[in-house]
């Protein structure tokens, strides 16, 4: 049955000879014990597989034998699987039985996204484990997962960084850093383990479907390698390694080259980074976007990227594409950008609520006095925010005359791909406010008058602000502009 559990081995007790379990006890006690002096909390990514029951278990051992970790876990139901329900029954059943708090999240994998049912699961699952309220999350993959992870990168012409395969260690954007404790063991040492302790635990009918190419290089490829090579999986794991040590040392010679290609806002100059020869201006590239939390982009991505970036100049509105974002260049610097929520397109009104969303961001409006927008004055006609439409002028400051937001966006250097995302605060026809400008002279309070002052949070004003200067009138932070 695909949901099954399967129990193998050993008493009631779970006890067993212990003929297996020290060797995993002590990897894992060497991998986990150092990591607690930097944070208690660890979570495991249960799925209720084989890999993962045996991780909990083994962890909730340790913190038995007096390793003081505090243990939860985190199971993601994808709802992908009939059986799906039946997977959650058996996690709830196995932390109950060990006293582990445990989390459920139920996730909408899109069909349609064009990442395939695989990837886009992967990325609902990293959404979840970037809420883990959690110092560490463990994932439960081991030697021979490492050694089909390779193989498979390998294939799909993966690069240097690719074939170094899953890391021991690494952190996220958001959340927990992510590790993998049974990396350095094989499956029949984890399947050994279960048997010993009579675990059970839950097949996913999937991980049988030879249509799925990482399915046909377990069950059939492998194995097949494995006859003639019987350590093969060890040598991919040593070659992974080999490959992330290569990777550490392309790392390194981005940070040197990125030190002197940087221009005085601390992106890079796209002239000095001309200079570069193809190789190590791909390295540059590919790390740029690594470090800005996107995906390794495909060689063909960065030749082309290469080929704009070469003809670009001072003027150009050069932009080269990914699922993650986009690489812009603008005054002669180059700026990666990642995908946001869309902001409204349409006026959103505003009825004198504390806060109000803005795409990813957030807006708020704080009473005042003598700072910030004039509420007397904003009682006079419907008050809606929008993006701007065209044809729109401010006065931030009283001593100078009024502006095109075109220019005052252009002399502060404001890139154009942020422009139709800034929040404009408007009174009837009237611009009041503007996100990064602040308020209108017309709509200033006066000493003494009550105002509202109206603030933007979010990366926007850091990308305004930060080594573009203050806009003409303007005073950082972005609230009343005064």
């Amino acid at each position: 049955m695909p949901s099954s559990r399967a129990t193998r081995g050993g008493g009631p007790s779970g006890q067993g000879d212990a003929t297996v379990e020290p060797t995993l006890a002590a990897i894992l006690r060497r991998f986990i014990a150092p990591r607690l002096a930097h944070g208690r909390r660890v979570c495991v990514a249960l799925s209720g597989g084989l890999d993962s029951v045996v991780l909990l278990h083994a962890l909730s051992r340790l913190r038995a034998a007096g390793v003081g970790c505090e243990l939860s876990a985190q199971h993601v139901q994808h709802g992908l699987s009939p059986h799906a329900d039946a997977w959650v029954d058996s996690c709830q059943e196995l932390c109950q039985r060990l006293d582990v708090p445990l989390a459920i999240a139920r996730v909408q994998v899109p069909l349609g996204s064009g990442e395939g049912i695989e990837g886009a699961a992967r990325r609902q699952r990293q959404a979840v484990f970037a809420r883990c309220e959690a110092d560490w999350l463990a994932l439960a993959q081991h030697r021979d997962d490492q050694a089909e992870t390779v193989l498979f990168r390998l294939l799909r012409g993966a690069g240097v960084r690719g074939a170094a395969g899953m890391p021991e260690e690494r952190s996220q954007a958001a959340g927990p850093r992510l590790i993998r404790p049974l990396l350095g063991l094989s499956r029949a040492t984890i399947a050994a383990y279960a048997a010993e302790q009579a675990l059970s635990w839950v097949e996913d009918e999937s991980n049988a479907d030879l249509r799925l190419r990482r399915n046909h290089l377990r069950h059939e490829v492998l194995p097949c390698i494995a006859q003639q090579f019987p350590a093969a999986a060890q040598a991919l794991a040593r070659a992974a390694g080999h490959f992330a040590e290569a990777a550490r040392l392309l790392d390194d010679l981005a940070a040197i080259d990125r030190s002197r290609v940087a221009g005085a806002h601390g992106r890079i100059d796209l002239r000095r980074f001309s200079l570069l020869s193809a190789a190590r201006a791909r390295n540059l590239l590919r790390h740029e976007l690594l470090v800005a939390g996107m995906r390794a982009p495909e060689t063909r991505w960065l030749d082309e990227a290469l080929r704009q970036l070469a003809n670009a100049d001072a003027a150009s509105a050069t932009c080269v594409g990914t699922v993650d974002g986009e690489l812009h260049v603008y005054r002669d610097e180059i700026h990666v950008v990642r995908q946001r929520p869309a902001v409204p397109t349409v006026p959103l009104a505003w009825h004198g609520e504390a806060q109000l969303a803005w795409g990813a961001d957030r807006l708020s409006f704080a009473l005042a006095t003598g700072d910030g927008i004039s509420r007397r004055l904003l009682a006079g006609d419907a008050v809606c925010l929008r993006t701007r439409g065209g044809g729109e002028a401010l006065q931030p400051d009283p001593r100078r005359p009024r502006r095109s937001l075109r220019k005052l966006f252009q002399e502060a250097g404001v890139p154009p791909w942020e422009r139709n995302r800034l929040p404009l605060l408007c009174c009837g026809e009237r611009v009041a406010w503007v996100a990064g400008f602040g308020v209108d002279a017309a709509f200033a309070c006066a000493p003494g008058e009550a105002g509202i002052v109206v603030a933007l949070h979010s990366g926007a004003q850091q990308r305004i602000e930060q080594g573009l200067g203050s806009p003409p009138g303007a005073a950082r932070g972005g609230s009343s502009g005064r």
